[in-house]
């Protein structure tokens, strides 16, 4: 039963393949019958006054000409009427695919492809009696419509692009480099299917016999590949977007990514200029990306006021009296002062030198008084990491570090909180009776001189 079954089955599918071939061997043959019927017409009409190969050349010509003519008009009713049409259709619709067709003028380039494929189903009628020019012709018309179908795809994947990159999930995304790479594979294959038509071969054994090419086409095309690779990359962990704010010392690009394509990376600088970075350099090589930073609660802030080492002493009694009227520290000094006096009380013999038990510094109470005013400045995010800490002293002093997060994140304005917080530190640093350094200037070299 099962060989009977498995002979049947294979009956039925050789009668299928010989319906095929009968009904593909039946188009040709009717499209033959319609041919000859054309010629013949052609004959009976220019008999009466030529004969002989006098014939066949006015008629090819004749044929020729209306050939000609008939796809001049196709091409014009196609331009001037179609076109307007469908430009006005799209005009007034409102979705935005077909404006972006018009845009990138695929309709003009698709209206191309009616007069050429009229001229190659009239070639076999106007070459019937030339075999060679008639395949001349036909190869030509093939080549000549590949190349209008590469125009028309490249630009339908403009308007793809420009639709998609316009979608709020899509926009940080790097299209233009998805669509490069489509460009690249699209018109890679039509080429090769152009030269297989060209030359009667082949399009996969034109394929196969490429092997040979690979490494030269690799190294023709190392770029494109590791800026593909590098796109990849980048898009699938999410190491940069459209917008995001980047500096990359190398290249001395610091500003917002303004385009990702296939082979390269534009930065606009702040100062307006730009900065165009390979792909592949992303991966390769470090950059630092500012998102992190304008997707949280507030701004770093981490700077320094360099204090005169000389400037530095244990606070006097007046001095302590002056710093207790500031609103924001009398407490801390009064509680502070209390606890010392409690502890050199009972575990200092000698309390004439101070070295002996603990004081306060001009010091220490400004950074606490650096603390208090952060806390109290609305402009500072105090839900996140703030302190006033010293730092090692060098020649140029001893660097009272500010250490915070501002709320804001745009760079104007957060350099207006800065500006205003040093302005008022700079200001109360001599009420604390400590002196900022700064280098000698050439003014204070000459009253040294006179002295």
């Amino acid at each position: 039963m099962q060989e009977e079954f498995n002979n049947k089955g294979a009956d039925q599918v050789e009668v299928i393949d010989r319906v095929a071939e009968n009904a593909e061997e039946g188009s040709q043959v009717i499209g033959a019958v319609e041919r000859t019927e054309i010629i013949d017409w052609c004959n009976n009409v220019l008999s009466d006054w030529f004969t002989g190969d006098v014939l066949i050349y006015v008629r090819t010509g004749l044929l020729l000409l209306v050939a000609v003519g008939l796809s001049a008009l196709l091409w014009w009713l196609t331009r001037k009427i179609l076109i307007e049409i469908i430009h006005g259709l799209a005009y007034k619709s409102k979705t935005k695919w077909d404006d972006y067709l018009v845009k990138n003028r695929f309709f003009a380039a698709l209206a191309h492809l009616v007069p050429f494929l009229f001229i190659d189903a009239m070639i076999q009628i106007v070459f019937y009696d030339f075999d060679s020019l008639g395949v001349f012709f036909l190869r030509l018309t093939d080549i000549v419509i590949i190349l209008i179908t590469l125009y028309v795809i490249l630009r339908f994947l403009n308007t793809a692009r420009d639709v998609l990159v316009e979608k709020p999930h899509l926009k940080d995304k790097p299209i233009e480099s998805y669509f490069q790479l489509s460009k690249i594979v699209i018109t890679g294959l039509l080429i090769i299917l152009m030269i297989s038509v060209a030359f009667n071969v082949d399009p996969f054994l034109i394929l196969t016999s490429m092997g040979a090419l690979t490494a030269i086409l690799l190294l023709v095309f190392k770029d494109t590949i590791l800026g593909f690779v590098g796109s990849i990359q980048l898009a699938a962990n999410d190491m940069i977007r459209i917008g995001d704010w980047v500096t990359m010392e190398k290249y001395g690009a610091d500003g917002d990514v303004i385009e990702i394509n296939l082979a390269t990376v534009k930065i606009q600088n702040f100062d307006k200029t730009i900065t165009t970075i390979p792909t592949y350099s992303f991966i390769s090589d470090s950059f630092k990306n500012w998102r992190g930073m304008l997707d949280s609660d507030g701004r770093r802030l981490m700077r320094s006021i360099n204090i005169k080492i000389q400037s530095v002493k244990f606070c006097s009694p007046e001095l302590l009296a002056k710093l207790g009227e500031i609103d924001l520290i009398k407490d801390y000094v009064s509680s502070k002062e209390q606890e010392i006096q409690d502890f050199n009380k009972h575990n200092v013999m000698n309390q004439d030198v101070l070295l002996n038990g603990r004081n306060q510094t001009n010091l220490g109470v400004f950074r606490y008084y650096i603390t208090q005013y952060l806390e109290a400045n609305t402009e500072i995010n105090d839900s996140m990491t703030l302190m006033a800490r010293q730092l090692q002293p060098t020649e140029k002093g001893v660097p009272v570090q500010l250490y915070a997060f501002t709320k804001t994140q745009e760079w104007a304005k957060y350099e207006v909180v800065i500006g205003d917080i040093f302005d008022h530190l700079l200001a109360a640093v001599p009420y604390f009776e400590l002196e900022v350094f700064e280098a000698p200037a050439g003014s204070d070299m000459r009253k040294l001189a006179q002295l």
